[in-house]
């Protein structure tokens, strides 16, 4: 397989140090590569996916990588694609990330099986164990101040300011690189785009100390692109935030519907990025998008190829009863956990498990205005019960309206649901 120009037929090649000379690199050896992830969060989000199946395709293609996890650099920020300076978080709370991410990728990546298993490593082990005359005299000589303020991630930041604290991120990541090339044989570092001043400075790096060996090398970097979606909003984000890789933080529905409400204009792009559909199944579906897109195959592969790899067949396959149950109204064929999944949104009550009269629970749960309101809601026929239209004013919401004894799902009009959660 030609990663390379399988990576290019795909749109994922945005920079990339001498094409020739990494293209006859790959056909030849077994390439080590790495990307870096920073625990700034206890978990990753969407726009880690795009670097996670980049390893993911050069394992599929023969090569080792290497998720390296920021347990130090995460401590001190990178300021790269940003205006201001990050919070700093504390020693224990940067170590607790760094194990959930760690869990996270060993989901994703493959580290178990083959020569050219995935592996993990954390920063943290060596950046940890320098000392700060060590960090001067062996790193710091190598990088001038000049050669550091043209880069873009510097120097976007010199009119707003940035702290030396930020200033030296550039020099610990290229120790990574140096570090894992000199242990690891490394020899490539992928990463977005906005981390091409701090791919080529690790480069610069392991040049000049191999260098004051004598020795030669040869090291490259590659990057992807950054994601930008047709309607200029932030891929990634929603009305609720982030879209996290974790299921309790962005549900496996909610991750399956992200997907499927992609723009027309952009779907057939995610799915060459983020897939591992072959060009030939890419041809087709692209047609079919084309002369057919109400159908949405496209929007469905994407969303059903993207929520198993994340969250399993399992997780997959509820998120699309969830997604059917509610298009359809049958909402009696979901379980309790569907349930929260499904309307973790939409605006909820509390009530103890007694019996109540439709039009009272209407008004008790602000689902209607006034008793008046309530009573012409059911008598118009624009009030469901867990699907079902109810009609019938002497209505009695009791046991059998409880869904696994805790929910009940009233609907009013075509589209305002209301969750009742009974205690």
């Amino acid at each position: 397989m030609d990663i390379l120009k399988d990576l290019q037929m795909r749109g994922l090649v945005q920079q990339t140090t001498d094409e020739e000379g990494l293209k006859k690199h790959l056909q030849e050896d077994v390439v080590t590569l790495y990307c870096g992830f920073d625990p700034t969060a206890d978990s990753l989000h969407i726009g880690h996916l795009l670097p996670i199946t980049m390893l993911k395709r050069f394992q599929r293609a023969g090569h080792r990588p290497i998720a390296l996890i920021g347990g130090g650099t995460g401590m001190i920020g990178d300021p790269s694609g940003r205006s201001t300076e990050r919070t700093l978080n504390e020693a224990d709370v940067v170590k607790g990330f760094s194990e959930k991410i760690k869990q996270q990728l060993a989901k994703l990546l493959n580290f178990e099986e083959g020569e050219n298993a995935a592996v993990a490593r954390n920063n943290y082990e060596w950046l940890s164990e320098m000392t700060i005359i060590d960090f001067l005299r062996d790193t710091g000589k190598h990088f001038g101040i000049n050669y550091m303020l043209a880069k873009e991630s510097v120097e976007s930041r010199i009119q707003n300011g940035i702290s030396f604290t930020e200033f030296s991120y550039m020099i610990l990541q290229s120790l990574d690189f140096q570090n894992l090339y000199e242990k690891e044989n490394c020899t490539l570092q992928i990463g977005g785009s906005d981390q091409w001043g701090n791919i080529t400075a690790g480069m610069e790096l392991i040049r000049r100390t191999r260098e004051d060996q004598g020795k030669e090398t040869k090291v490259f970097g590659l990057t992807v692109p950054l994601i930008t979606k047709a309607d200029g909003t932030k891929f990634g984000k929603t009305a609720g935030g982030a879209v996290w890789l974790d299921p309790e933080k962005t549900s496996p529905y909610e991750f399956y519907q992200f997907w499927i409400n992609t723009d027309d204009r952009d779907v057939m792009k995610f799915i060459k990025y983020f897939t591992f559909m072959d060009q030939k199944e890419l041809q087709v579906l692209e047609q079919e998008h084309e002369s057919a897109p109400e159908k949405r195959a496209a929007h469905t592969r994407l969303a059903e190829e993207m929520t198993e790899m994340v969250h399993g067949k399992e997780a997959l396959e509820q998120a699309k009863r969830i997604s059917s149950a509610l298009f359809s109204g049958d909402i009696k064929s979901l379980n309790a956990e569907e349930i929260e999944q499904g309307f973790k949104d939409v605006p909820s009550y509390n009530k103890t498990k007694e019996d109540a009269n439709i039009v009272e629970l209407l008004v008790e749960g602000g689902i209607s205005s006034s008793k008046r309101q309530a009573r012409e809601d059911v008598k118009n026929g624009a009030i469901y019960i867990n699907g079902d239209r109810e009609q019938d004013l002497e209505k009695t919401v009791g046991p059998d309206q409880r869904i696994d004894d805790r929910f009940t799902i009233i609907r009013r009009g075509k589209k305002k649901y209301f969750l009742i959660r009974f205690q």
